[in-house]
């Protein structure tokens, strides 16, 4: 089989398409036959050096695809998977690849109906923005949200679960086409969030706003500024580093809340996975969740993808197909 991966740390030039073995299957770990691999930043992160690896050099990449089983250890013949079923997971190493070795505990079973491109797409950002709305803190209608973001995978994501929930969302994006992009999904404003982004959030939000969901980092002082007295701040990234240490006297002194938020706290069982899988896929059966894809990019050309991720262009998943 062929992947993409690299052996040393750098820009996307770094990354080669090298041939490997073929992955065998284990007792309780099936081969799956990738047919998307869903492309996040964590991934640049990884081929930068700033994230943690499996395995060592030449390393994959990758934790999220949806695709096929081709083979099985004769030990789980008979059991919860098979041969030939549809299967999709978000939580498992060298997923860049055309072949990958994944624990059947992680395996998410697909319905007929969502197809590979869409489970790529959907199911690391869309049970990220599940967890955020409903564990890190509870939305209500009613309440007036901040999302940082929210042109992208998760923030669009979000921004269509908390209006679906009956909450109004303020979005903050880089771009227009993000801006547009959030409105699309519901959102009640679309700002800009360069220079100046504080007084236009103000302008549109005087009093502040009940939850500010940040995955920005170095904006986190400004997001608790901008919280209500009593609000809450779901920390959830540093995408464009780490935020500045927090006095705990200013949570104290207007009631504020200030949650860490991380998915892999909550999915501890491989029922709990397809639950809350499940549930995502019935909300884009119902028509309550879109998933963008900004971009499909043949896995051999994978350098091409990070590109486009990296340049933060992108309102939307970006795919590798291989």
């Amino acid at each position: 089989m062929h992947a993409l991966t690299f052996s040393r740390f750098g820009g996307p030039d770094v990354l080669e398409w090298t041939d490997l073995p073929d992955p065998r299957p284990a007792p309780g770990v099936a081969v799956v036959r990738t047919q998307a691999i869903g492309l996040n930043f964590a991934d640049i992160y990884r081929r930068q050096g700033r994230y943690h690896l499996a395995g060592s050099p030449p390393w994959i990449a990758g934790y999220e695809a949806a695709g096929e089983i081709v083979a099985l250890d004769p030990r789980d013949a008979g059991g919860a998977f098979a041969v030939g079923q549809r299967v999709a997971f978000a939580d498992s190493a060298f997923a860049n690849a055309e072949q990958v070795a994944v624990p059947l505990d992680r395996l998410i079973v697909l319905p007929d109906d969502i197809d590979a491109d869409t489970a790529a797409a959907l199911l690391l950002q869309g049970l990220t923005a599940q967890f955020l709305l409903e564990d890190s803190h509870a939305v209500q209608a009613g309440e007036t949200l901040l999302v940082h973001a929210g042109g992208g995978g998760v923030g669009q994501l979000l921004v269509q679960l908390a209006t679906a929930k009956g909450a109004q969302v303020i979005a903050l994006a880089s771009s227009e086409d993000k801006r547009r992009s959030a409105l699309a999904a519901g959102a009640r404003d679309a700002l800009a969030s360069g220079d100046g982004w504080v007084a236009r959030v103000r302008a549109v939000a005087p009093e502040g706003v009940d939850v500010v969901y940040d995955s920005i980092g170095r904006t986190l002082g400004d997001s608790l500024a901008l919280a209500r007295i009593g609000g809450t701040v779901v920390f959830y990234g540093m995408a464009a580093g780490d935020p500045d240490p927090v006095d705990p006297r200013v949570l104290m002194d207007r009631s504020l809340t200030l949650v860490g938020g991380d998915l892999w706290n909550v999915l501890t069982t491989a029922q709990v996975r397809q639950q809350r899988a499940d549930r995502l896929f019935a909300a884009v059966r119902a028509g309550h969740l879109r998933v963008a894809v900004a971009a499909r990019v043949p896995l051999r050309d994978g350098a091409q993808a990070h590109a486009i991720l990296e340049g933060r262009g992108s309102a939307g998943k970006v795919l590798l197909i291989p």
